[in-house]
Order: structure tokens, then sequence, then C-alpha cells
């Protein structure tokens, strides 16, 4: 009797055992589990950050040149005639370019230093310019300009321009003429335009004029009769 109930006593410890070893491993699992939620990386919250820098729109620089078409370029040194210390002064290196307006056709000489880009000759070729030879080059020549505006205002200056070698000089000088060749005609149509157009307001005001006195004698006429 004692035997029998000594082995159902070992049953329920070995069920008790077999209880407690499931659960043990069920929380095992949990413990398992748990540990890898911790582990996860948190969920990345929607965060906006700034650019440091701010992109701008596009400005657009312009020059004056948008409504030109370059004829000729060629790199050169540009030097200025200093009349008070009476010596050449280096007026900057750069691409001496002949620039033709689209609308009016007429042809300027536009020169920009390099990397500055800023104007040191800016005038019309017109018909007075005589393109000199420079005394002792044949990659040199000589001019004056009475109205180069490079500075803002009309200045009147005397020029001179070198070039790498005597080619790129010749190829500058036949440009130059072609083009002042080209401007006369079209300046001497515009003084003809601008003498039409004086004469006949010349023509119109002495008109107004005969008949403002034609209507003043009529008034004295017909005063003189009342």
């Amino acid at each position: 009797m004692f035997g029998g109930g000594a082995k159902k006593e070992r049953k329920d410890e070995d069920a008790d055992r077999g209880d407690n070893s499931g659960s043990a491993k069920a929380q095992r699992e949990a413990a398992a589990a748990a540990n890898a939620d911790d582990d996860a990386p948190p969920e990345s919250e929607d965060v906006h950050f700034e650019p440091v820098i701010r992109l701008t729109e596009k400005v657009e620089v312009k020059t004056n040149e948008e409504s030109e078409e370059q004829l000729f370029k060629m790199r050169a040194k540009l030097f200025k005639f200093v009349r008070e210390s009476s010596e050449w002064k280096e007026r900057g290196t750069g691409d001496v370019r002949l620039l033709k307006h689209v609308d009016n056709g007429k042809t300027r000489l536009v020169m920009r230093r390099d990397k500055t880009l800023k104007v040191c000759a800016n005038h019309y070729i017109v018909p007075e310019m005589k393109l000199s030879p420079n005394v002792g080059s044949d990659r040199s020549w000589v001019w004056n300009a009475a109205a180069d505006v490079s500075e803002g205002e009309p200045e009147a200056v005397t020029l001179a321009i070198r070039f790498a070698n005597s080619d790129n000089a010749n190829a500058f000088k036949d440009a130059f003429i072609k083009a002042q060749k080209e401007n006369e005609a079209l300046f001497k149509k515009a003084e003809e335009a601008a003498a039409a157009a004086e004469a006949e307001e010349d023509a119109q005001a002495e008109t107004e004029e005969v008949a403002e006195e034609a209507k003043e004698a009529k008034e004295a006429k017909k005063e003189e009769a009342s």
C-alpha cells in the first residue's frame, strides 16, 4: 500500500516538474521577446531640418550686349595715353570685340579686362577715326576716340592696342575698317534723316506762324470795319 502511494506521489511530482519546466520555458520566451522589443530601434519621428544654405533665385546680369552680334574677337592688350604725364599706361588685357546692334546696325568696339570683366574700352567706330601703326611695331595700332564711355561719361582718349603677332593685328585692322565703312553709311543716313526732320519742323513752324499772322490781320480788319 505504501509502495503504491509512493508511486502515485512520484507521478504527481513528475507532472508538477513538467508543468514547472513548461512554465519556465514560456517565461524565457516572454523575456526574450521583451528584450527583443527593448533592443529594437525606436521609431523615427518626423523631424524637419532647415538647410544651412538657402538657394536664391538666379539673378540675370545684363551687359547691354544682349541685342548685339559679335563680328570680331581677338585677345590683346590695351593702353591709354596720359597727357598729363606724357606716357602710355596699361588699361588691361582681354578680348577686344566688335559688336553690331541687330536693330540699328551700328558697330562699336568693346574690350573687357580678364577675370574682373571691367570695361576698358567702349566706343562706336566712327568715320573720323584713323587707325595708325604704332612706331616700331607691326602688331600694334593707335587711334583717337572722341567719345569713349568705358568710365561712364564720354571722354576723348588716345588708345593703343597690341596683339600677339602681326597676323592678329592685321585681322583686327580689316574688321575695324569694314565696320567703319558700314557705320559711315549708317551715320550719314541718320544725319540726313535728322536734317529732314528738322527741316520739316521748321516748315511746320513757319506755316503756323504765317497762319497766325493771317488770323491776326483778319481780326484787325474786322475791328476796323466795326
